[in-house]
């Protein structure tokens, strides 16, 4: 489950910001992870929860946006929303795409004490 580590990872972030700006806890974390991102919502949720314990993160509230993925059709020329890599372009049925967003992971805003 490589979400654990990108909670890992996210954790030491909010620490460095943590020394850094001088908070003593974080209250709400607003993340943006595309459609394409491949990140599973749940198991970040999850992971987030275990690894926050013991944390100036640990009562933390995690917020998700999940903006749709995007690709650009090499067929028809169409910018189509799509949910996975391996969805046809809805307008033509062509599997030629080209990713143009939705693959993003960024810390959007803490809100801290």
């Amino acid at each position: 489950m490589h979400e654990l580590s990108l909670c890992l990872e996210l954790i030491r972030v909010i620490e460095d910001h943590a020394r850094r700006q001088s908070f003593r806890r974080v209250r709400v974390v607003r993340l943006e992870v595309g459609a394409l991102a491949g990140i599973e919502i749940e198991a970040l949720r999850f992971g987030f929860t275990a690894a926050t314990q013991g944390t100036l993160a640990e009562a933390a509230v995690l917020e998700i946006e999940q903006p749709p993925g995007l690709a650009g059709c090499l067929d028809c020329g169409a910018v189509v929303e799509i949910r996975n890599h391996e969805d046809p372009c809805p307008r033509c049925g062509g599997y030629f795409l080209r990713s143009r967003g939705g693959t993003e992971l960024r810390v959007l805003e803490l809100e801290v004490e």
